[in-house]
């Protein structure tokens, strides 16, 4: 749990920016009656939704701490959208005298824009994240690839967030969806849950039907981390997933080997020094020789160290590809790459954008996804 002081700060900065969104907006709003009394109760209210859903774990009772959650999350998403489209509208407002508009009109009409723009992000971006996620093909070219690997599939999904919001039923349509693309190899890369194995069991439930030619394989995230990891990886492992942490396996596929290797999170040595992710102690004992080294790592910035390891190939996540706009612009500040194919020396990573979200529901210009990776010769 944060500090009381972290608490603390966290609040007040909360307190000012809702202070500051009805300061800029409900005076230009004064013009339509009740408007600005309802702006300003909805503002209340989320400044008091918010931390109340972050902190609703702590409240042992449910499904109040579900529902509660549900509407700090929901409220967030909204808050965002509201902060950043006041934002804006400050800065067309600082332009209008150069662009000759009349700025009392403009005021009341773009306080009204602000709202409708809140209103319809938030609700596409409710849906785009509830929805079942997509699948994206991906084509990663492999030189000197074996002819018996050409077209191997490896299906990967991420960032799912089992948790308040997240549950048996959304898991279970992204396992269906999973095992009818006929994966020949399924990877799970991190940040399965957000919550205690006694509390989410029952709705992680359905990785156990997750079925492959070469079998499903997890790592753990920093979430796991968050959620007592050691539980967690007991529990995958007892749903038949195969946990790798700094480890490998060598699958023969018709007469090609393939080392699959897998590492704790970056971030894992904070919790505990022993699981200090390490991709060159994954390949320890390995055979020299395989047809491709592919390491899956929650985090890209992994791939460094990957790179020096000599894999061919990183599947990550952790970034959401930062879930809903402006975030995505803040990725780079912490991550190599925020989403997509990308190419670190003799090195190929995928990050993908995550099967799941976390926090809000929400989800804009960076569309969930459950990933279909397939080899190709050239």
């Amino acid at each position: 749990m944060p500090s009381r002081f972290a608490i603390l700060v966290v609040l007040f900065l909360l307190g000012v920016l809702h202070a500051l969104i009805g300061w800029l907006l409900m005076p230009a709003l004064a013009a339509i009656p009740l408007l600005p009394v309802l702006l300003g109760g909805w503002l209340l209210l989320s400044f008091l939704l918010i931390p109340a859903g972050l902190l609703a774990r702590v409240i042992q009772s449910q499904p109040l701490s579900d529902r509660l959650a549900w509407a700090g999350m929901l409220a967030m998403g909204i808050f965002s959208s509201l902060l950043l489209a006041t934002l804006l509208r400050e800065l067309c407002l600082l332009l209008a005298p150069w662009l000759k508009l009349d700025h009392d009109r403009l005021s009341l009409w773009s306080a009204l824009a602000v709202l409708l723009v809140t209103a319809i992000s938030s609700v596409i971006g409710y849906f785009n994240a509830r929805r079942l996620a997509a699948v994206v093909e991906v084509d990663v070219p492999i030189s000197g690839l074996p002819a018996a690997l050409h077209g191997y599939t490896i299906v990967q999904i991420s960032d799912i967030h089992v948790g308040p919001t997240i549950k048996h039923s959304y898991l279970d349509a992204i396992v269906d969806k999973v095992n009818s693309l006929r994966p020949d190899l399924i990877a799970v890369t991190g940040d399965l849950v957000d919550g205690s194995v006694q509390e989410l069991a029952a709705h992680t439930a359905p990785l156990a039907k997750l079925h492959s030619r070469d079998g499903a394989y997890f790592v753990t995230g920093n979430h796991e981390y968050y959620s007592n990891a050691p539980e967690w990886v007991a529990e995958v492992r007892r749903l038949g997933l195969t946990v790798l942490m700094n480890q490998h396996v060598v699958i023969n596929h018709q007469g090609a080997s393939l080392l699959v290797a897998g590492v704790t999170d970056y971030s894992a040595h904070h919790f505990d020094e022993a699981q200090r992710s390490d991709p060159h102690a994954a390949l320890a004992g390995g055979p020299q020789q395989v047809a491709l080294k592919l390491l899956l790592a929650h985090q890209p910035r992994s791939a460094a160290a990957a790179a020096d390891a000599g894999f061919d190939l990183q599947l990550s996540g952790h970034t959401h590809g930062g879930q809903f706009f402006p975030w995505n612009l803040f990725v780079p500040l912490q991550q190599p790459y925020t989403a997509g194919l990308n190419r670190l020396r003799n090195l190929w990573v995928y990050t993908s954008r995550g099967t799941g979200y976390w926090g809000p529901p929400k989800r804009l210009f960076a569309p969930s996804e459950i990933t279909r990776l397939r080899l190709v010769q050239t």
